[in-house]
């Protein structure tokens, strides 16, 4: 009896106490749902996704865009380029244009690549991030074939990304009239993403910037080092470069658009990019037509939506328009079992 007795209170004792809680016993609310309430829900979200979605379409065609495909244009430089020997020869183009309307606002300057596959995996993987926060400059070892030169010595920036940057160099001028031509203003900072800009990259600790990356070489496809990118801005020179900065961020299709400038708003300028002749010079490096690419340059607005693309609004509304459509269904539905649930009681 007393073994019987001790048994039974050790199993009292493993028992959870006697609450609402660990006895679940707590309030439930079970949710019950009406015809009326679920197509009243289906109706209110298709109605606000093609609100959303007809708003968003209208705010990017509001935007205001041109693009110029230069690949053509700059034959002669695009064939010159094809032939590594003449890879320190300058080739420079002119593309005249007209202007029909004010670009007012906030104007915005790209560069557009297609056919460039920068999703590739290994081209992602070629990168030393320890480098690029300028903690080791030594570290190469995910870079091949891009990790040492010819004589061993590391490549800072080292990876096939950083050895394929743009580096077409892009003027746009302003003829105020036939005989007064003028360099539009365009700022080269501010284009990047700031965890970019103060966190993914930074330049290694030294008095100056080349002494800091002393010991390394420049990426094979480079003209000069990555200390020399701007001499006249400390701020936007080696890894804090804006245009290496946006390059190294890869696009996930094989046609994609890079920031480049925006407008300075001064002078001429303060209102927008006034309708008018302007012209692109172009110093044409970087070469396309060997692997069937192309290469434009894109001017345009934004909104509070963003660029041109119709993506988000054609999605709200295809979203809205399938809610709908699956409303009116069901809605269909409903009054169909109603009236036969009717006939039935009726006989």
């Amino acid at each position: 009896m007393t073994k019987m007795k001790k048994a039974s209170q050790i199993c009292q004792s493993k028992l959870p106490d006697n609450t609402a809680l660990k006895q679940q016993q707590l309030p439930a609310y079970r949710l019950q749902l009406s015809a009326t309430g679920v197509l009243s829900g289906f109706f209110a979200t298709g109605a606000f996704c093609l609100g959303v979605g007809i708003i968003l379409i209208l705010s990017a065609k509001s935007i205001k865009e041109i693009e110029i495909k230069y690949t053509k244009i700059c034959a002669n430089c695009a064939e010159l380029r094809e032939d590594a020997i003449n890879f320190d020869k300058e080739c420079t183009c002119s593309i005249p244009f007209y202007l029909s309307e004010t670009m007012q606002g906030n104007v915005y300057l790209y560069y557009k690549l297609y056919g460039f596959y920068q999703n590739l995996y290994r081209y992602i993987l070629s990168r030393s991030n320890s480098q690029l926060v300028g903690t080791d400059l030594k570290d190469v070892g995910n870079c091949a074939p891009f990790s040492k030169s010819h004589n061993g010595t590391p490549i800072a920036p080292c990876g096939a990304i950083a050895n394929s940057i743009f580096n077409d160099t892009i003027i746009l001028s302003y003829n105020l009239n036939s005989s007064i031509h003028m360099e539009v203003p365009m700022l080269r900072s501010g284009i990047t993403w700031w965890t970019d800009k103060y966190v993914k990259f930074r330049n290694p600790t030294a008095i100056n910037l080349s002494s800091a990356f002393t010991g390394t070489a420049k990426p094979p496809f480079w003209s000069k080092s990555v200390y020399e990118l701007d001499l006249e801005d400390t701020e936007n020179n080696g890894f804090l470069n804006d245009d290496f900065i946006v390059w190294m961020r890869t696009a996930a299709f094989p046609t994609f658009k890079k920031l480049y400038r925006r407008l300075n708003r001064v002078q001429y300028f303060i209102e927008g990019l006034p309708a008018g002749n302007y012209s692109f010079n172009i110093t044409y490096n970087f070469p396309v037509t060997r692997f069937k690419g192309e290469k434009s340059v894109v001017l345009s607005t934004l909104t509070w939506s963003g660029g041109s693309s119709l993506f988000l609004g054609l999605a709200y509304t295809v979203t809205g328009a399938v809610t709908w459509l699956a409303a009116f269904s069901m809605m269909a539905i409903h009054l169909m079992l109603k009236e036969k649930r009717t006939l039935f009681i009726e006989r």
